[in-house]
């Protein structure tokens, strides 16, 4: 099942597991695939930058790749294939299409500042990695300080058929998402899906911009999802009320540098993953970082009982 542009709902970014000796888990994979299942994913992405994609080998990432395609089945599993040169790029964007991948993600590398770099870069890894593959766009200012506007990212959209998605994650961001969506209304842009990441810090109002759906890897998917299906129905209201509740915990994840570490430390008190290891290098939180995580948990387990652990 190829990627296409009415994707939807939530996507949710998986981190890698590990072992405490820098093993892949293949358990915790398995657990990881059944969990976001069972929080209602529409899909899944793996590979991406909070999945500590570079830290891995090549056939690790193929072997990874194969585990949420076979534990996915019929859905669409996106594959983050962004790397310095296009050879690996190719290498890697072809193989996990083989393994049955849906689509692949790319990001910009970090040293475009010009429109006519990013546009360009962006038809040559087309040109790479063959046009027969659906691919989003990764737009991650904050990480990657490349800067892409509005008009940028319609230009890649219509040099490239096969682009299908943005992966949309500037701050602030609400007025890109609005400007895209009024592209498409006057027929200079043709539709994409929009999914949002940012660990879902706006997704409450990036729903209401025209998002289709959540592409982020907070470690509550069960919430992204409701949110995504709540705003879906028009229940606004409620919508907001469980984001909220959320919120204090998705800020500290957001935090730079240690937000996987947070993450981590969140999905193995829920089983998610046995282990909250990194892999080399990698952050860990100090004692009272676990504390202060430990009290949002137990204010969040008094409006969202799945906190309780």
């Amino acid at each position: 099942m190829l990627l296409d542009a009415s994707a939807s709902g939530l996507f949710p970014i998986a981190p890698t597991p590990f072992t405490p000796e820098g093993r892949i888990d293949e358990g915790s994979l398995d657990t990881l695939i059944a969990r976001y299942l069972a929080a209602g994913a529409t899909g899944v992405t793996v590979l991406g930058i909070m999945g500590e994609a570079p830290k891995l080998e090549p056939e690790e990432s193929l072997a990874v790749t194969a585990r949420f395609v076979a534990g996915f089945g019929k859905l669409p599993v996106i594959v983050g294939v962004s790397a310095p040169g296009f050879a690996a790029m190719r290498w890697l964007a072809r193989a996990a299409m083989e393994k049955g991948a849906a689509g692949v993600m790319i990001a910009p590398p970090t040293h475009m500042r010009t429109d006519d770099q990013i546009t360009g870069y962006y038809r040559q890894a087309i040109e790479a990695i063959g046009g027969d593959i659906p691919f989003v766009i990764q737009d991650y200012p904050l990480t990657l300080t490349v800067q892409m506007t509005p008009k940028v990212i319609r230009q890649i959209v219509q040099e490239n058929p096969s682009c299908v998605m943005l992966k949309h994650e500037d701050w602030p961001g609400l007025e890109k998402i609005s400007a895209l969506r009024a592209f498409q209304k006057d027929g200079s842009m043709r539709p994409i899906s929009i999914l949002t990441g940012n660990g879902g810090l706006f997704l409450d109002f990036e729903m209401e911009r025209g998002a289709d759906g959540a592409m982020t890897g907070y470690a509550f998917p069960e919430m992204l999802g409701e949110v995504v299906r709540l705003q879906n129905a028009g229940e606004r209201d409620k919508a907001h009320d469980l984001f909220d509740a959320h919120l204090p915990l998705l800020r500290y994840e957001q935090q730079q540098g240690v937000g996987l570490a947070v993450r981590k430390y969140v999905m193995m008190k829920r089983g998610f993953i046995a282990s909250d290891a990194q892999r080399k290098p990698g952050s860990a939180l100090t004692a009272a970082a676990r504390a202060e995580v430990d009290y949002l948990l137990a204010r969040l387990a008094r409006h969202d009982p799945r906190a309780a652990v």
